[in-house]
């Protein structure tokens, strides 16, 4: 017997202590939109952003004391969560924002099989998130 789902899509939780700047980016860059914040006792608070139907946790931590960072250097540089995906119609105009906010582009847009082309690009705390597109 598998998982039995009450909801249909994820809730992924990302934490940081860079708040300003990862909700710049995942809200105001890429749009994500935002459903509200709660205060976290005793840690910080939790900004909700939607991305379709799954819910997007941003936590951001008090600054101190400082957080062990996630193994940098992308896919297959560590082992566990390394990246996430967004299926997207507008991957080129994304990329061009990305690029003219100062987004570190990781792969530019490639066609990665036949009519699938993906981007990578990292968030401000080096979490890399790539933007896939069928055409």
């Amino acid at each position: 017997m598998g998982i039995a789902l009450t909801k249909q899509s994820i809730d992924l939780g990302i934490v940081t202590s860079n708040g300003p700047a990862m909700l710049a980016f995942y809200r105001d860059l890429l749009g994500l939109k935002d459903v509200g914040e709660m205060a976290m006792p005793g840690s910080g608070v939790m900004h909700r952003l939607m991305c379709g139907d799954s819910l997007i946790k941003l936590r951001v931590m008090p600054a101190e004391p400082a957080l062990n960072p996630s193994a940098s250097g992308g896919i297959q540089k560590a082992a566990g969560f390394r990246y996430w995906t967004m299926t997207i119609s507008n991957l080129t105009e994304m990329v061009k924002a990305c690029t003219d906010a100062g987004t570190r582009i990781v792969m530019p847009e490639t066609e990665f099989r036949p009519g699938v082309f993906i981007a990578i690009v990292t968030d401000p705390d080096g979490n890399w998130v790539e933007f896939l597109s069928l055409r």
